[in-house]
């Protein structure tokens, strides 16, 4: 049993920051903390060793981001800002509209059973909301309303018109998708809003996991929802988003793929979502449902026939040097500090070859082509174009005859043009996104996680906090601050 890192953690009980180690054991990472009052507690962390060690090659101990709202905090993560403490810029930033949801779901982050105040902030406070994200530096790009279910406010669609007034590059909205599926005319009026992606709650292909998860068989609205964004096309398109429960629906993690690549003319991508378990759980019963990023790398390459391997997947802050070229030659301000924690995220791109699905990594060398981003380092465009264009070649594997003009093509464009645009010129309709992203818990929680973290949200007094943080410790604060029990009517 080798402790490999000190970090801080909280106890589940009482949310107190307490020493913690990680170790290995075996050939996992486990969490384990004590708190004076309320004793010992061990989770797991993730779920391979040897996965963990590769993808942590990529830690940065950098300086954090230039831009911060306030000072460097000495109780962190109870007194969130963001501070100069931390690492990453927000990458994307949700915006809880309302907590109240058209489904009563067992598993929620956001608990929004019904009898509970009302969490709906005004329009006037939204726009300062957004205004604070666009004020940052550098100012957030890429925008997502989220709740409870964000379509059931009356004025959702003014909403998102306001953040596409006030610059946001991408606007998405979280959802269960029951309006896409009742509404056949939805999709038309999502995109004459500009919100061109469905972040679409998606648990799996048959009735049983939403049986456990939803409470009610939810497959026939996610497929309703599907066919009607396919049939108004290409945009706006989805992801479908799957929380993922082991023994609940981790035995049909490569049928979501399937599905999605049976549909990709309108489904771009697949972020799972291991479960955070926010209520006291028993160490047996967290064991026993407890997923991470690697058990899902194990799932896909067994239930895909070996299409797809842990091999084929990269952690997030491999992205940074290419952020931090574009923000070097581009000057607009727009591109992201990313220093997020290598165990928070990992992701690959699959091209539809038939009725195979080729990862990126079979037909180029993806961690060569990061390093030579990271080996840019001059400003003159020229420079960069001469490199790219002469060294990115080399770096196609043996017999990647198939795709290999399309992909030196679309990489091209991404490190030399590196706008928005050129991003998504990527998700074309033969190109997949699989990701996976583990929000974490009062079990698992990292206090260096934390400080890493790109996806946030900003709140009605204009703090701008982690994800995690503030689902694990500040979301009930604000919600008893902000809600009222006698609210005007903005939800249907």
């Amino acid at each position: 049993m080798d402790i490999i890192k000190i970090s801080e953690s909280l106890c589940p009980v009482c949310l107190k920051k307490v020493p913690a180690e990680l170790y290995e054991h075996e050939r996992k990472i486990f969490i384990r903390k004590k708190c004076s009052r309320h004793g010992e507690f061990e989770d797991i962390y993730y779920g391979d060793a040897d996965v963990y060690r590769k993808f942590m090659r990529n830690y940065d101990t950098g300086a954090a981001r230039d831009g911060h709202l306030v000072e460097k905090n000495k109780s962190c993560p109870y007194d969130c800002g963001l501070c100069e403490n931390h690492k990453s810029s927000t990458v994307l930033a949700n915006i809880d509209v309302t907590n109240a949801c058209n489904y009563e779901c067992p598993t929620c982050f956001a608990d929004t059973a019904k009898g509970r105040k009302v969490f709906n902030p005004s329009l006037a406070q939204i726009s300062e909301m957004m205004d604070t994200l666009r004020g940052q530096s550098p100012a957030c790009g890429v925008i997502q309303f989220s709740g409870g279910e964000p379509t059931i406010r009356k004025d959702f669609f003014k909403i998102a018109e306001m953040a596409r007034d006030k610059g946001f590059q991408h606007i998405q909205v979280a959802t269960n998708g029951r309006k896409l599926a009742r509404d056949p005319d939805y999709p038309k009026k999502l995109i004459a809003a500009d919100v061109t992606t469905v972040y679409l709650q998606f648990d799996g292909v048959t009735p049983e996991p939403y049986q456990a998860l939803r409470g009610f068989n939810a497959l026939p609205e996610k497929l309703k929802a599907v066919e009607n964004l396919k049939n108004h096309g290409p945009l706006p398109n989805a992801v479908l988003v799957p929380t993922v429960v082991k023994g609940i629906n981790d035995r049909q993690l490569g049928d979501i793929v399937k599905f999605a690549a049976a549909n990709i003319e309108v489904v771009r991508g697949v972020n799972f979502q291991p479960v955070s378990f926010t209520g006291r759980i028993s160490k047996e019963e967290l064991l026993k449902k407890r997923i991470t990023i690697p058990d899902i790398f194990s799932a896909l390459e067994e239930q895909l026939d070996g299409q797809i391997t842990a091999d084929d997947f990269l952690p997030i802050p491999v992205f940074a040097p290419l952020f931090d070229l574009l923000r070097r030659n581009d000057g607009t301000g727009e591109y992201p500090f990313l220093n997020t924690h290598p165990a928070c995220g990992a992701w690959t791109y699959l091209f539809k070859d038939g009725k195979k699905l080729v990862p990126l990594n079979r037909l180029i060398n993806t961690e060569a082509v990061f390093d030579l981003i990271a080996s840019l380092k001059s400003t003159s465009k020229g420079e960069v174009l001469t490199r790219v264009t002469t060294q990115l070649p080399r770096l196609i594997r043996a017999g990647a005859i198939t795709h290999s003009g399309k992909v030196l093509s679309l990489l091209k464009t991404v490190i030399l043009k590196g706008s928005y645009q050129a991003a998504s010129e990527f998700h074309d309709s033969s190109v997949l996104f699989i990701g996976s992203m583990h929000f974490m818990d009062p079990y698992n929680f990292d206090c260096e996680r934390s400080e890493r973290c790109c996806i946030h949200y900003v709140t009605p007094d204009l703090k701008v906090i982690p994800f995690c943080s503030y689902n694990t410790i500040h979301r009930e604060k604000y919600l008893e601050k902000y809600s009222r029990k006698n609210a005007e009517a903005v939800t249907v």
